[in-house]
């Protein structure tokens, strides 16, 4: 079995008060941890709306990586709310509180309560580029061809 790299990360609590769940992994190869709505009072999310939902979490991401902040897929589904933004990138010099922006793309309101879990937390490796400008980029066979440029099916 191939062995998975294990990156320190920090967090911190950002409000005294009842704690909600540290973000984990719940399966043995899960790629994102749930982010949990840190609210006093439920958030009704209307149709087409969207709101920053706080976590009640600062971390510390070590240089080198990012975390990004993606939908949670059945909370996508089953009622039409995704995160706006997506992947939001938590950048390793931020050590604010993490939010989550949420949106309703249903045609009905829907209700956030504390504890639900809104978002998924995943760690990942970045790079830094040095930009060099060219007068000329190699040829490939899709050239400048955009969006949808590959074809929809096979």
């Amino acid at each position: 079995m191939r062995t998975v790299e294990t990156v320190d990360l920090k967090c911190k609590r950002v409000r005294p008060g009842p704690a909600l769940p540290i973000p984990t992994y719940r399966s043995e190869f899960a790629s994102g941890m749930d982010l949990y709505a840190d609210i006093e009072v439920e958030i009704l999310l209307q149709p087409l709306e969207r709101r920053a939902i706080p976590t009640g979490l600062a971390i510390e991401i070590p240089p080198g990586y990012e975390g990004q902040v993606r939908p949670r897929s059945g909370l996508a589904l089953k009622e039409g709310v995704t995160c706006l933004n997506s992947p939001g990138t938590i950048d390793a010099d931020y050590r604010g509180e993490v939010q989550v922006i949420l949106a309703n793309l249903s045609n009905a309101p829907v209700t956030i309560h504390r504890g639900d879990r809104i978002a998924q937390l995943v760690i990942a490796r970045t790079c830094r580029v040095q930009l060099r400008e060219v007068s000329d980029l190699s040829g490939t066979a899709r050239g400048s061809g955009g969006f949808g440029s590959t074809g929809r099916n096979g």
